[in-house]
């Protein structure tokens, strides 16, 4: 006999008012964690502003972004923004340092290398569904300005191909990992001070979304109004904001803040706790849903990306704050140098008060032809001498140059302008070698929000793939296969990451090439052998050549295939095997841990010694 519960009235008013308070509660931590970081958010917003080229503007003393005002009504105000491609230029290296993921098995045994190749093919088959090189680069722009950003790893349960539909006919997914850039105004610590994650107890991701959203997404209806779409252009300061920043803070019409407040687990709440608020009103409060921490707690689902690393701050620098004193004053040469020129060829007339028509001459200008009449017995008009252009000017304007590049580690070659002191291969590639060394802490940090991200990714796997996910992956053979795998295999405790090339390619044919010369990669007899063939064909672009001559990995493939079919059954030899080769993969799986672990040793191995022999008499036979 089932028995329902009865929910009284007085029960569900206290629910509702614990609600309210809780839902306050986190909308007050929200609002004082963004008036604390609001200087902060003034620095992102004035160099989004400079980047940009709106460059005369500045935080005032009250913390407040306000517009320069002009000296005299003439003064020129140009902008020679050199910020913005300084910036294209260090993204552009960057695009091309970026490293790609690979995993490096904890040791040589069978076991480990199948995990390191299987955790391997499932970041580089995410990385092709989900778009992470994309979101990559969107993400290197908002850290090059702001100095920070973050990634935000999820599984997405609509994700993924369809398995099957429900009693409702509605569609089951498979599910899939989802990695979306937040841009740092969304992301609120509650300690500035904490260098990374590891020091925080919480963090409030804050993102403005539609009621609509709200609606689906958890059943709440949330009354909508006008919220700033970034949270770091809410609130717009008393003075008068620059033109861009107003243009920049686009406002999304009925919706409202959705705050995400993530708490570290704790003696009360040992799997952490994720509470969601909108419109004072509290939708979701529960465990963190992720298990994706180092010893497999659960923790943030956030990955920080750095440009340039601060000591004793969570918010890091961008290069852009480095540059806008430099910016200034190059402006500032740049003005005063045309406001020089434009006196030196427009002239400063000299006139004798009441000798002429001075609103005449002041609107009209001295016109070629013009006929100046002035009064009889005065003193005619005479140019002022402003003498020549000071070579001071041309000096400033030549270091300030200089110190574009110094600050911001681009050289003259970078920016794709040979250094007219430098004509030798070997100093060219010392100022790239340079380059390189300069840009370093930032590809550092990239290299480590890429290694933070594919630990995610393979943790959600493990949670949430199941026992038989199904994965497209290519193999070394360059032959696209159908792999069905156990999440549980995923054991990223036990897995190493390392990073992939971070050289150029063009960099990397040279060495290559450096190698072939030296003779480093040719065998005893002085040939090249067909393993360092394929892979200098790779590295130069003409990977698809492989398949034609390199027939040993072919015959690797098919011999690890048998050994997955050994374990169960049966399989005889074929005569077009190259039996060598079969022989060795057969018996590094005999002297593997994992044939020492199975269950059923005594029949496996006898399997394998039978599969073994008919190579051995095949191999005779010819």
């Amino acid at each position: 006999m089932r028995t329902t519960k009865v929910v009284s009235e007085e029960e569900v008013r206290e629910r509702e008012r614990r609600e309210q308070v809780i839902a306050q509660e986190i909308t007050e931590d929200f609002l004082a964690r963004r008036e604390e970081r609001r200087a902060i958010e003034n620095g992102w917003t004035l160099n989004i502003n400079f980047f940009s080229g709106n460059q005369y503007c500045d935080v005032a003393p009250s913390g407040e972004l306000v517009e320069e005002d002009k000296r005299f009504y003439w003064q020129a105000r140009r902008v020679f923004n050199h910020i913005a491609p300084t910036v294209d230029s260090r993204i552009a290296k960057l695009e091309k340092q970026k490293p790609t993921l690979r995993v490096r098995a904890f040791s040589d045994e069978e076991g480990d290398l199948q995990a390191a190749k299987l955790a391997t093919g499932v970041l580089k088959y995410v990385q092709e569904r989900v778009g992470l090189q994309d979101a990559t680069s969107r993400a290197l722009v908002w850290a090059e300005t702001c100095g920070s950003v973050f990634y935000k790893v999820l599984w997405n349960e609509k994700g993924g191909r369809q398995v099957a539909t429900d009693e409702q006919g509605v569609p089951v997914y498979e599910g899939e990992v989802q990695v979306s850039v937040v841009p740092p105004f969304e992301i609120f610590p509650d300690r500035l001070d904490a260098e990374d994650f590891d020091g925080l107890r919480s963090v409030i991701h804050a993102q403005a979304v539609s009621v609509e959203y709200i609606r689906e997404k958890f059943g709440v209806v949330v009354q909508g109004r006008d919220v700033p779409a970034i949270m770091g252009y809410s609130e717009p300061s008393a003075g008068r904001m620059p033109a861009m920043a107003k243009k920049n803070s686009a406002t999304l019409s009925d919706g409202e803040v959705l705050i995400e407040r993530y708490t570290r687990p704790s003696e009360e709440y040992p799997n952490g706790r994720l509470e969601i608020v909108a419109g004072g009103k509290l939708l979701y409060e529960g465990d963190l849903p992720y298990i994706n921490g180092e010893r497999g707690e659960r923790t943030f689902p956030f990955v920080k990306q750095d440009c340039l690393r601060l000591p004793g701050a969570f918010f890091s620098s961008s290069v852009i704050d480095r540059l806008i004193p430099v910016q200034r004053a190059y402006n500032a040469v740049r003005n005063r140098k045309h406001e020089f020129l434009n006196r030196a060829s427009m002239g400063v007339l000299t006139v004798e008060d009441g000798s002429v028509d001075t609103d005449e001459l002041s609107e009209e200008g001295l016109l070629p032809g013009k006929v100046l009449v002035y009064r009889q017995g005065g003193k005619a008009p005479e140019m002022l001498d402003c003498g020549n252009v000071p070579s001071e000017f041309k000096s400033e304007e030549e270091w300030l140059d200089q110190e574009f590049a110094l600050i911001s580690g681009v050289s003259e070659l970078t920016k794709n302008s040979t250094p007219t002191r430098v004509t030798s291969a070997t100093g060219l590639q010392l100022l790239l070698s340079q380059d390189d060394n300069r840009l370093a802490a930032t590809t550092a940090c990239i290299e480590r929000a890429m290694k933070g991200i594919g630990r995610q990714i393979l943790r959600l796997y493990r949670q949430f793939a199941g026992t038989a996910r199904l994965m497209t992956l290519t193999g070394e053979n360059k032959k696209t296969q159908i792999y069905y795998f156990n999440a549980s295999r995923l054991d990223v405790s036990d897995i190493q990451f390392e990073s992939g090339e971070t050289t150029s390619p063009e960099e990397k044919k040279r060495v290559l090439l450096q190698l072939y010369e030296a003779g480093l990669l040719t065998d005893g007899d002085g040939k090249l052998t067909q393993e360092n063939k394929n892979r200098i064909l790779e590295a130069f672009g003409f990977g698809s050549y492989e398949n034609v001559k390199d027939m040993s990995s072919l015959h690797t493939a098919k011999a690890a295939e048998e050994n997955l079919a050994l374990k169960a059954e049966d399989v005889d030899a074929d005569g077009y095997d190259d039996h060598a080769l079969h022989i060795n993969e057969h018996i590094r799986f005999l002297l593997s841990a994992e044939f020492k672990r199975a269950k059923e040793r005594d029949k496996i191995k006898a399997r394998f010694l039978a599969h073994i022999e008919q190579h051995k008499n095949a191999q005779k036979a010819q």
